[in-house]
């Protein structure tokens, strides 16, 4: 008789993971899916990058580092926050893990006791709830709305916090949304968290780089709350290094001591080349290798939602970064075909997988079952014809 843990059994199953496993079984059994489900760069690895990661290799950089990173890669993201961003951080107060989702999980472990709440806006990345429920912590879901660009408000954030708050978790650009606060919207809810001094702040800007209205802020710009502010970041996105798994996390040393005490026991640090490659893409010059891809996002940006004006029914808003879009799809709620009928996003997306052969996830997986995540991190061809067979499919719904 098998037995797993409560632990394991009350998390679900990433809803972006298991619609790229299904996508993979369809088409290795002959059918052509085109899918949008993952939110990965269709773009490789600078060359410059995979350089010094064979370097390292053959100059056999490959013993133990520092569970946090090697120092002199914690000096050169020291760097990249002071150059980009503004911020003054010591490389004691930055931790290097295997990926951004492990330095968001060591933040949550290190910071929520059972019972602790956790103000989460949603729309939220998929992971940031079953995260919260390895913590045992108690989610406090505060809905968003496409008309507010899916951005939570100072009066919202006051009415969702008790006496038992501990943090908010917020990104920026959003996932799944693609919106992006600006530095006055982020210091109005500053001015919020800073008179409430046990209430701490995980800032997801894993997205940094691909943002379309010009430069990124970041939530631990405001020193009177700086010591409260956990940010998180990473190579993946920006710098099209999904695979290699490098997150990035930067927050008051306690903080910083307490995860790396944590990884410490799950998986010491990231892989040493993976390091190398990170240390690398730190130097890395913004106008010639990372804005050619976020241009080419804008662009993809621009035919999608100009295709999607030709597709009745979906509403959206304009997202400013990251890669995807959000629309609201319950015009098609009610309707059928054969033996589909859509009651929900989750519905809808199971139909265009079947009838359109398109892999998309639904709203359930981000906290509302009536919108679908549409990634456009893939070849403009790619998207025209997915597009084309959401609305043939579309169509069919009566």
């Amino acid at each position: 008789m098998t037995h797993l843990s409560k632990r394991v059994n009350n998390i679900s199953e990433s809803q972006t993971i298991a619609m790229a496993r299904k996508s993979r079984e369809l088409k290795a059994a002959g059918i052509d899916i085109i899918s949008l489900s993952l939110g990965e760069p269709d773009f490789s690895t600078p060359q410059v990058i995979k350089d010094v990661a064979k370097k390292a290799i053959d100059d056999n950089f490959s013993y133990y580092t520092h569970v946090s990173g090697y120092v002199e890669l914690r000096n050169a993201i020291c760097e990249k926050f002071k150059r980009d961003n503004g911020l003054t951080y010591t490389n004691d107060e930055i931790v290097v893990s295997t990926g951004a989702k492990q330095s968001i999980a060591n933040a949550v472990l290190c910071l929520v006791d059972p019972g602790d709440e956790v103000i989460i806006p949603a729309p939220f990345w998929v992971s940031y709830l079953e995260i919260l429920k390895l913590a045992e912590g108690t989610p406090v879901i505060v809905n968003t709305k496409i008309e507010a660009d899916f951005k939570i408000t100072p009066a919202q954030l006051e009415k969702a916090i008790t006496p038992k708050t501990r943090l908010i978790m917020i990104s920026t650009p959003c996932n799944p949304t693609g919106s992006v606060y600006t530095k006055a919207e982020l210091k109005a809810l500053a001015d919020v968290i800073v008179k409430y001094p046990e209430l701490y702040i995980i800032s997801d800007e894993i997205y940094e780089h691909i943002n379309f209205i010009g430069g990124h802020e970041s939530f631990a710009q405001f020193d009177f709350i700086k010591d409260r502010v956990i940010t998180i970041n990473g190579v993946s996105k920006g710098f099209a290094m999904t695979g290699w798994r490098g997150g990035i996390m930067a927050a008051p040393k306690w903080i910083a001591q307490a995860c790396d005490k944590m990884q410490g026991q799950f998986t010491s640090a990231t892989c040493s080349i993976t390091q190398k490659a990170m240390h690398k893409a730190m130097e890395l010059d913004y106008e010639t290798y990372i804005k050619p891809m976020r241009d080419a996002f804008l662009k993809r940006r621009d035919l999608v939602l100009n295709l999607m004006k030709d597709i009745p029914g979906l509403k959206t808003n304009v997202p400013q970064g990251a890669f995807y879009v959000y629309p609201e799809v319950t015009y098609y709620f009610g309707k059928k075909y054969k033996d589909h009928t859509i009651n929900n996003a989750t519905d809808l997306s199971l139909f265009l997988l079947d009838e359109g052969h398109l892999a998309l996830v639904p709203g359930a997986a981000f906290g509302d079952d009536i919108y679908i995540r549409f990634s456009y991190a893939t070849s403009e061809e790619n998207l025209i014809e997915a597009l084309k067979r959401m609305k043939e499919a579309l169509a069919k719904l009566q």
